[in-house]
C-alpha cells in the first residue's frame, strides 16, 4: 500500500541522517511511483540538496549532479563532442579517397565520440540514477528549454545521432532558491515541493541527530535563537547547516547556556556578512533573552 511505502520512505530517510514530515515522504514516493521530475524549491540551506543526496542513499543508487550557473550550456549540461579524438581519427583516415568521407562522416559522430553530461549520464545508465539538478534557478530560460525533453519524455534527441531514448528511467530532483520565475513549460513536468526553515521542534531534532552528545535543552535553546534570527530582515538568514555548525560549535566551547555572551562570541558561525552581522549585533539582547 502507499500508506506503508510513504512511513517505509520516512523512516528510511531518517536512517540516512535526514529528519522529513510526511509531505516530504509523501512527494519522495509519488515522483517515484509516477516517473515525474520534483521541484523542490525553498530558501537557500532549507536541506533541499540534501534530500536528494539523502534519496540517493536511501534507494542505494549513484548521485549524478548537475550544479547549474550562469552561462551553463548545452556541452555542460547534456553532451559534447569529443572533438580532439574526432580529429586524431580523421588524421588517421586522412589519405582515403573524397568517396568515402560520408562514411567517415558517419563514424565520427557515432556514440564512442560522445562526451555524456550528467543528464545523458543518468539517462543512458543501465540502473535508474538519482539525477540531481542543483539551483536550476541559475540558468537562464533558453538552457532551462534544453532541459525539457529530458524531463517530460526520459530522452534526448542529438541532431547528428538521433532520439537516445534512456536505458532506465532516473528519479529527478531539482532544486530552486526561487531567484527568478522558472517556465510553466518546466513546472508543468514536475511534482512539486516546497521546503521551508523547518518548525523549532523538529530543527532541535535536526541539531541533536548531528551533534551528538548535545544536551537537549541546549539544542532547544539554540533552536529557539535561530528562529528569532530567521525573524529578522536578514540578507541571508541562518540555514540549517549553520545551526548544526553552531551547536558543534558550542558543544566544542563546552557552552552549558546560550546567553548575549555566547551568540556575540559565535556570531560569525551562523551570520555570514557585516551587514548583517551590524544588524543582529544592536539586538543581542532581544535576541538572546
Amino acid at each position: 500500500m502507499a500508506t506503508s511505502e510513504i512511513d517505509r520512505i520516512l523512516v528510511g530517510l531518517e536512517r540516512v541522517g535526514y529528519l522529513a514530515d510526511r509531505s516530504v515522504a509523501t512527494a519522495v514516493h509519488l515522483s517515484r511511483a509516477l516517473g515525474k521530475p520534483l521541484l523542490v524549491e525553498g530558501p537557500p540551506g532549507t536541506g533541499k540538496t540534501e534530500l536528494a543526496k539523502s534519496v540517493s542513499a536511501l534507494f542505494d543508487t549513484e548521485l549524478i549532479r548537475l550544479q547549474c550557473y550562469e552561462g551553463l550550456d548545452e556541452a555542460k549540461a547534456l553532451y559534447e563532442w569529443n572533438y580532439r579524438k574526432q580529429l586524431l581519427y580523421l588524421q588517421a583516415g586522412g589519405g582515403q579517397a573524397k568517396e568515402a568521407w560520408k562514411e567517415i562522416e558517419e563514424d565520427i559522430f557515432g556514440p564512442e565520440f560522445l562526451i555524456e553530461r550528467p543528464v545523458l549520464k543518468a539517462l543512458r545508465r543501465e540502473q535508474p540514477a538519482v539525477l540531481l539538478i542543483d539551483e536550476v534557478d541559475r540558468i537562464e530560460l533558453e538552457t532551462e528549454a534544453l532541459l525539457l525533453e529530458a524531463l517530460s519524455e526520459y530522452q534526448m534527441t542529438i541532431p547528428e545521432l538521433g532520439t537516445i531514448a534512456a536505458r532506465s528511467i532516473p528519479m529527478v530532483i531539482l532544486t530552486s532558491n526561487a531567484t527568478r520565475d522558472l517556465s510553466e513549460a518546466l513546472r508543468r513536468r514536475c511534482l512539486f515541493l516546497y521546503l521551508g526553515y523547518p518548525p523549532p521542534e523538529r530543527e532541535r531534532a535536526i541539531i541533536a541527530q548531528h551533534v551528538p552528545g548535545l544536551s537537549e535543552r541546549l539544542a532547544a535553546r539554540i533552536s529557539e535563537v535561530i528562529s528569532a534570527l530567521r525573524g529578522l530582515d536578514l540578507a541571508k538568514p541562518p540555514s540549517i547547516s549553520e545551526a548544526i555548525d553552531w551547536g558543534r560549535a558550542l558543544h566544542l566551547l563546552g557552552a552549558e547556556v546560550v546567553d548575549e555572551a555566547i551568540v556575540s562570541q559565535t556570531l560569525n558561525v551562523l551570520i555570514k556578512s557585516r551587514e548583517d552581522i551590524a544588524s543582529v549585533s544592536s539586538r543581542l539582547g532581544e535576541i538572546a533573552s
